[in-house]
């Protein structure tokens, strides 16, 4: 996704939007030609047409912001937390197996386990994204990996071997 909110725009661009719509809406009042609103706020002409005829239907409400695109999350902020912490505690914790990376599949299938709800797995990309998590190549370190034993190495032996 491109935008914070999910899709669309940020809520100072829907602002910005909206307060060139009503702008348009004065010069509608004034009877100021088409082609000239188009001119003064650059925008197509077409554009401002489709304006008109919303304003001539609903006055200057008609032209005011309707809020971020696209539809709702289905998951509630309870749940998307509750979500977060699954993840967190890896795939092996869910019954996935020997392979420890999450793939949307994945995901999905535990939210249908969890929360009873289905999700494409564009959806699923697109919740994530929501939640701040983004696809990753996954480094590959063994289970057995002992990160103190490495540290001491490195501090140890590895300065002798440079000598």
């Amino acid at each position: 996704m491109r935008y914070a909110d999910g899709g669309g725009l940020s809520e100072r661009g829907r602002a910005t939007r909206e307060a060139v719509r009503l702008q348009a809406a004065e010069w509608f009042a004034l009877d100021v030609p088409v082609a000239e609103i188009a001119r003064r706020l650059r925008v197509s002409t077409n554009a401002v047409y489709v304006w008109r005829r919303r304003w001539r239907a609903g006055g200057r409400a008609a032209l005011a912001t309707k809020g971020p695109g696209g539809s709702d999350c289905r998951l509630d902020q309870q749940r998307l937390d509750r979500l977060a912490q699954a993840l967190e505690q890896g795939p092996a914790a869910h019954g996935f197996g020997e392979d420890q990376r999450w793939t949307l599949a994945r995901v999905a299938d535990l939210i249908a386990r969890m929360f009873h709800t289905r999700y494409t797995l564009r959806g699923v990309s697109y919740l994530l994204h929501r939640m701040g998590l983004s696809p990753q190549a996954p480094a590959h370190r063994a289970v057995e990996r002992d990160e103190d034993a490495i540290a001491t190495w490195r501090k140890e032996t590895w300065p002798e071997g440079k000598r």
